[in-house]
């Protein structure tokens, strides 16, 4: 049995819901101070533009990403990209507007400049206390698993993946002895589940972590009425690893506790701020590209037969039917029950359909569906009807993409899935990078994805 005397001096972590609220309105915070600071340094006055700026910087890094547990270096590098980001996206609003000369250069400058570091430092500070508090006695969580077997040995593989910053996993309870008895476990069986709650009582135990399987529900209800004696928190695992969870949680339905396996994260205030950023951006492209547009249509239509704009049938949110709308790059309209895709040197494409789809110029006309509130300007890639009937019987999970609206672009294109999925493979590597924007989604991970994008169609040279 280990020796339980002796200190551990693991770094320990704040409950998330207090480090995570306070990083929340660090970002947002700093950013207008820095303005303010920024124009009484160069003693520029305070008006409506600067108000309106420093509104529109609040609404876009609300709520602040939490950079207390990264590594300096990390957090550095992604203070500065996420900047970055934002700084493209106010110019890009300024030049839409035309107000950059509402604002003094060296005001602008300063401000961009002091932010990021400002905010580095910031969280370097907080990480150092958290540290230093970390070593202080008593601050670690103790922790045990009651179970041996895979799931219980997940939990503690999730504790070592947390590293130093809260739990200190003592070992585990389990009655059986046999082969069943993961070898991981092994070395820390600690006694069978009748010795559980005197061991939690007798050496401070903080926490506990159930992962028996359902079917064990009377040894559950015993060791909960043993445990629930001592002063240890109790958590059940459920061995959902079989299950592709998305934004899981915990709810309450009139008292009734309600675990949710697969929801779409645009719910409440996200699904307001992702349609509201939706619009923005969509209705500042559109008045920006419309010259480019209009030329862009009368060079298809007349350089070969057919129509300016293609609309395919595809599959939108909850797999509803929709109409998406791209510039024709093909001589050839396929939308019906089977649907050959586009590959490298396809002679169906046309000399100005090449140039489209190399530069994603194809894609334009679908911003009028993101104002149709039939897409999103970032989301999973739509596919056409044909290819969702096709594939949702081979990928697991497939369907789950279709929880929010399709996107212009995706997580998935710019991490090298674009283009032609001609094997399974390719196509399960995509919905996977999908559903792990459905679980990671932020209003800044769109932003990164909009920056991501814009360099690919500037320098990627293998679309076609």
């Amino acid at each position: 049995m280990p020796d339980l005397q002796g200190e551990n001096k693991r770094f320990h972590r704040l409950p998330d819901t207090v480090t995570g609220a306070v990083a929340a309105v660090i970002e947002p915070g700093l950013a207008v101070l820095t303005l303010l600071a920024s124009c009484w340094i160069l003693d520029e006055p305070i008006e409506r533009p600067e108000i309106v700026l420093a509104v529109l910087t609040i609404a876009l890094l609300f709520p602040g990403k939490n950079h207390f547990w990264e590594r300096p270096l990390n957090a550095a590098v992604q203070i500065a990209a996420n900047w970055v980001t934002l700084l493209l996206i106010l110019a890009l609003v300024g030049f839409a507007t035309h107000s950059f000369r509402l604002f003094e250069p060296r005001m602008l400058l300063l401000w961009a400049l002091s932010f990021p570091a400002l905010v580095w430092f910031t969280f370097f500070l907080g990480r150092k206390w958290l540290r230093r508090r970390s070593s202080e006695a008593g601050n670690r969580r103790r922790a045990v698993i009651v179970g041996a077997g895979p799931l219980g040995v997940r939990v503690a593989a999730a504790f070592r993946a947390r590293g130093s910053q809260s739990h200190e996993l003592i070992g585990y309870f389990d009655d059986r002895t046999d082969a069943r008895v993961a070898d991981e476990a092994r070395p820390l069986w600690l006694g069978r589940l009748a010795d559980l709650a005197a061991f939690v009582d007798a050496n401070g135990i903080h926490e506990v972590y159930i992962t028996l399987p359902l079917g064990s529900q009377p040894r559950i209800i015993g060791l909960l009425e043993a445990v629930q004696s001592t002063t240890a928190s109790i958590y059940f695992v459920p061995d959902v690893f079989g299950i592709t969870i998305i934004q899981g949680r915990l709810g309450d339905m009139n008292g009734l506790p309600v675990v949710g396996l697969c929801e779409s994260p645009f719910t409440g205030s996200n699904q307001l701020v992702k349609r509201i950023s939706d619009v923005v951006l969509a209705t500042l492209i559109l008045l920006v590209l419309w010259p480019v547009m209009l030329a862009i249509a009368i060079a298809v239509r007349v350089s070969s037969p057919g129509p300016a704009i293609f609309r395919q049938r595809r599959n939108g949110l909850d797999g509803q039917e929709i109409t998406v709308y791209k510039f024709r790059s093909m001589t050839t309209q396929d939308d019906g029950p089977v649907v050959r895709q586009a590959t490298r040197d396809d002679p169906r494409v046309t000399p100005i359909g090449a140039f489209l789809r190399r530069t994603s110029l194809d894609e334009l006309p679908q911003f009028i569906n993101v104002l149709q509130g039939r897409m999103s300007v970032v989301g999973p890639r739509p596919h056409a009807v044909a290819h969702n009937e096709q594939y949702r019987e081979l990928i697991k999970a497939y369907m789950v993409r279709h929880k929010v609206r399709p996107g212009i672009t995706g997580w998935a294109q710019v991490n090298g899935h674009r283009g032609e999925t001609d094997t399974i493979e390719k196509m399960q590597a995509r919905v996977e990078y999908d559903l792990e924007y459905l679980r990671n989604w932020s209003l800044m991970l769109d932003l990164q994805i909009i920056a991501r994008t814009i360099k690919l169609i500037l320098f990627d040279r293998k679309a076609y």
